[in-house]
């Protein structure tokens, strides 16, 4: 009996089918979105080339479909522009949710790139003018980190140090302790640690930002690195982790990290999470933003800044002290007979005004002491010789050299006038 091969059918992608038909319904504008995306392929990540790709894609069905009349790029204008922003804004998810603010912005952004080179490139096939402006771009999200808190992380660690499992604790160790991504991770290769100027290292290969960096590792890290190193080859992937020889991956990962955090009680934590509790932690202990961009492999300190907006003590501390000096402004004075030692003290440290007295509380400070006089626009003539004279008098007697040199400035002008 013969056994008959099974047909192997290889369909083509959503994405295979759309440039197919698009090179047979309009062939110049499938051929200048070819041209271009070869051209990046030359320069760009292939993930990078592959957004941009699906985004000129999206575009051009949007053309096809509702203008087919339309050939080329070259006769795209403001019309066309607009009424795929109507269609973006409207396009519902497979969940039922409209599109983020990012997903529109990456869209529109590579597509606003597209047209800027390939007018600047010279394409016979560009439009006299990018139909796209700076404005059609929506703002980003700006959003913070989440971080997980002290209370929380430190759970999450105490269970990751009583983690029986080797590999599993090692990941979560090394994720927790260096801050590195989760593709990051998968691909440390088998030479990875090197001890180096006294110290030990982690190399980590080339990652979404294409850089390469070295982060310390601390001594405890560095013995778990030891002992797994000692114990475990690399099953001929040349990777300093793997999974019974077997390459790990991001979703492996994952599992472990939400197996952890379930045990601590702590919910539904994501890798990178831990990522952005180390970077928070370290801005909150007062190591420079500088040190945790290198830390993390950021590019601009924009990409860090983001950690130090979570909570930063600086600011709440000096919140505190403002709100604790405006709250003791509408203290009720208590009820109580004024004693002969309550208003020795009350008079003793009242400042004396041109027209009165100042009666703030001593233990209030005062930004605006002798504001009119110091002002460059305060001007007084000699019927007020005799205020100014007391005032002075009244500063020097209470030991405030400040006033006391403003008021004989004051009065010595009066005296150069007069002469």
């Amino acid at each position: 009996m013969t056994l008959v091969q099974p047909r192997i059918v290889i369909r083509p992608t959503v994405a295979e089918r759309d440039w197919a038909e698009f090179a047979a319904s309009a062939p110049a504008l499938a051929a200048t979105a070819q041209r271009y995306l070869a051209q990046l392929d030359l320069s760009l990540h292939h993930n990078s080339v592959a957004r941009t790709g699906d985004s000129l894609r999206r575009f051009c069905r949007h053309l096809v479909g509702c203008y087919p009349e339309l050939r080329q790029f070259s006769e795209v204008g403001r019309a066309h522009v607009e009424s795929y922003k109507l269609a973006l804004a409207g396009h519902v998810t497979a969940k039922g949710t409209p599109l983020k603010v990012n997903t529109l912005r990456m869209r529109l952004g590579m597509l606003m790139t597209f047209f800027d080179r390939i007018i600047e490139w010279g394409y016979e096939d560009a439009p006299v003018r990018n139909p796209l402006f700076i404005s059609d771009i929506p703002r980003p999200e700006e959003l913070l980190p989440k971080a997980l808190d002290d209370a929380a992380a430190a759970k999450f660690l105490r269970e990751v140090a009583a983690e029986p499992e080797p590999l599993r604790r090692l990941v979560l160790e090394i994720l927790c302790r260096t801050g590195i991504r989760v593709g990051e991770l998968c691909a440390l290769e088998k030479d990875a640690v090197a001890r180096r100027g006294g110290g030990w290292w982690l190399k980590v290969p080339v990652g979404k930002l294409r850089n390469d960096r070295t982060v310390p590792l601390l001594s405890p890290l560095v013995e778990l690195l030891t002992e797994w190193q000692a114990t475990h080859g690399d099953g001929g992937t040349g990777l300093l982790l793997t999974n019974e020889g077997r390459p790990l991956n991001r979703h492996c990962v994952t599992r472990m990290v939400n197996r952890v955090a379930k045990r601590a009680g702590i919910g539904h934590v994501h890798p990178h999470q831990l990522r952005h509790t180390l970077a928070t932690q370290a801005v909150n202990r007062g190591m420079r933003l500088e040190s945790i961009a290198e830390l993390l492999g950021h590019r601009t300190l924009r990409m860090t800044i983001r950690y130090a907006r979570i909570a930063n003590k600086t600011v709440a501390d000096e919140y505190r002290a403002a709100a604790d000096k405006v709250e003791a402004l509408y203290e009720e004075p208590p009820d109580l007979p004024e004693t002969l030692e309550m208003r020795r003290l009350r008079i003793e440290h009242s400042r004396m005004l041109g027209n009165g007295w100042c009666t703030r509380p001593s233990h209030l400070d005062c930004s605006f002491e002798s504001l009119c006089e110091g002002c460059g626009f305060f001007a007084t003539t000699v019927e007020f010789k005799d205020t100014l004279t007391r005032q002075r008098d009244h500063a020097a007697a209470h030991g405030q050299a400040k006033r006391t040199a403003l008021y004989e400035g004051l009065l010595g002008g009066l005296e150069t006038g007069a002469s």
